[in-house]
């Protein structure tokens, strides 16, 4: 039998009163914490050597909004699939631990994480139209979510969804819920996804780029939207995004990610205040000055639109017969001179891509007319066009989806010069295309490579390329910036200027973000519901706005100043 002296019961008491002090104190520090990820490591499983993230560290907290923020490829989404185990197969977990209060999630069976899956842990994806089901109603699909994780009934189901929409602030609730997403508009898809996200009443949220490409009314109003449900719910959010604006309206600590570490992490104000990494420095820097604007040399006017009007038939009935009109474009008139900019700007649905797509002639102008010089453009026949297409060309908004997969990005470049018939060997266009990608500060090897080699940033340079292939004397530029990084759309901007001040080009900047206007463009018309409500100097127009749509426009941009 073994005895115990009384100084080493005395000393057993202490530890044990000790052990339970320091666990009293840890479960109190503790209570606020949702989720914490301790040294994740990810790397390619076929290439051992391949790190995708290393060492990977923070902790989510009960109501409070951790922004994660880095360029596209740092590690971001990798971070957030890895939470919800849902990482692709090419990729394999090392070493790390990822928990709940109470629960290691590497430890639950693929059932048991099932559970967690949209119960604990919600997510919120960037593109909603492609994570939303085509074929399915809003409302069936919100359903879908409670029936696995609830036991209400399917009245009880329906009156929880119509509650949701309410609550993420979707106008007539009762009648959305029968809805399908291509019914509803960018911003109603994203507030779907929210309301999909907070279903079962989650306690940690995963927003993946949720405002990307969204017009700054409504990503204003789906900011605010996290940031109220987060206080009132007590949820923890990791806000993954790369616009430093939105970081600053709505996050309470910062992490930021560089090729997959995490190099600095700050409360909010401190990290604008005095960010400790150079990355993190050149993050904010990269950001438009909303205070240096372009002076304005008048050139004689390139292209000018006379009272354009753009109305689509609604047809209704077994006969199809025109029920009414959609006014897309509804009298517009400006002008743009050569080298000069023209930012066209406005909330998505007020036919400012319409409007570019007349001036292409891909779209039929009810009314008014489109003057290139002296030609007509909407007169013109498709064969009279043709030429025409030489000196207007376009950029569209995502440069994946506009570029063919299966061609080299050299005949991607090559294919307007032989389609539009310029006159050139076969070694004149390709000592262009070198010369082009030189210019968009790309490899002249690159030409050999296929679209899906390169980064977004990258495929947009290709996409300018393609454009000046022809030497055009007028570009559309149809939101080219809005899915790109802070310091990949500062290069894609200041590429186009320079190319502006090299060839006198004149651009149409079609585009909903306010804050880099003052960076590009000389001059600015303001859209809304199918009419310019507000044209002028870029400067006269964003520092003494006239009308209130204007206003409402520019109290939307989120700052980081």
């Amino acid at each position: 039998m073994m005895t115990v002296t009384m100084t080493e019961a005395r000393s057993t008491a202490y530890v044990q009163t000790a052990t339970s002090e320091l666990t009293i104190k840890k479960q109190t520090v503790d209570k606020s914490l949702a989720l914490s990820v301790s040294n994740l490591n990810v790397r390619l499983r076929h290439k051992p050597y391949t790190t995708i993230l290393k060492d990977v560290s923070f902790d989510l907290k009960k109501g409070e909004v951790y922004a994660l923020v880095g360029e596209s490829g740092s590690g971001k989404s990798i971070t957030s699939l890895s939470i919800l185990r849902l990482l692709p197969d090419a990729l394999t977990i090392t070493r790390g631990k990822i928990s709940l209060p109470e629960t290691s999630l590497f430890a639950l069976t693929e059932q048991e994480m099932g559970g967690i899956r949209g119960k604990k842990i919600a997510m919120i994806f960037q593109d909603a139209l492609t994570a939303l089901n085509p074929v399915q109603t809003v409302g069936a699909q919100i359903a879908e979510t409670l029936k696995i994780h609830t036991s209400l009934s399917s009245s009880e189901i329906r009156e929880r969804t119509v509650e949701l929409f309410r609550e993420v602030g979707l106008p007539d609730p009762e009648k959305r819920v029968g809805w399908y997403p291509h019914q509803m508009s960018g911003g109603q898809q994203q507030r779907v996804m929210i309301a999909m996200a907070l279903a079962c009443e989650p306690d940690i949220l995963l927003a993946d780029e949720p405002t990307t490409a969204l017009d700054v009314t409504i990503q204003k109003q789906i900011l605010e939207l996290i940031k109220t449900l987060t206080v009132k719910r007590k949820l923890a959010v990791l806000l993954i995004t790369h616009d430093m604006g939105v970081v600053r309206q709505t996050a309470d600590r910062v992490g930021v990610m560089y090729q997959g570490e995490i190099i600095e992490q700050n409360v909010c104000e401190a990290f604008f205040a005095d960010p400790k990494e150079a990355y993190s420095r050149q993050l904010i820097d990269s950001l438009p000055d909303m205070d240096e604007y372009r002076s304005l040399e008048k050139e004689a006017s390139l292209l000018t639109v006379e009272d354009l009007t753009i109305h689509f038939p609604v047809r209704k009935g077994l006969f199809q017969r025109v029920h009414s009109y959609t006014k897309a474009v509804d009298g517009i008139s400006f002008a743009i001179g050569k080298g000069e900019t023209l930012a066209l700007v406005g909330e998505s649905g007020c036919g400012k891509s319409t409007t570019g797509r007349a001036i292409l002639n891909l779209e039929k102008a009810t009314a008014g007319n489109i003057w290139y010089n002296s030609l007509c453009v909407n007169q013109l026949t498709r064969r009279e066009m043709l030429p025409l297409r030489k000196k207007i060309q376009v950029i569209f908004q995502n440069p994946f989806s506009s570029m063919n997969p299966r061609m080299t990005v050299g005949d991607i470049i090559e294919e307007g010069m032989v389609s539009l018939g310029l006159e050139l060997s076969k070694e004149e266009r390709i000592q262009r295309i070198e010369s082009l990608l030189a210019r968009v500060r790309l490899e002249p090897e690159h030409r050999h490579r296929y679209p899906h080699e390169f980064s977004g940033g990258q495929r947009q340079r290709i996409a300018i390329a393609r454009a000046l292939a022809v030497e055009p004397d007028l570009i559309i530029c149809d939101e080219p910036t809005s899915a790109l990084d802070v310091s990949i759309r500062a290069e894609v901007l200041d590429l186009l200027l320079e190319l502006q001040r090299e060839l006198q080009v004149s651009y149409l900047f079609i585009t909903h973000d306010l804050s880099i206007i003052p960076h590009i463009a000389h001059r600015v018309a303001v859209m809304q519901g199918g009419k310019i409500v507000e044209q002028g100097l870029t400067e006269q127009v964003l520092t003494q706005p006239q009308h209130e749509y204007t206003k409402m426009l520019l109290d939307a941009v989120p700052s980081a100043h």
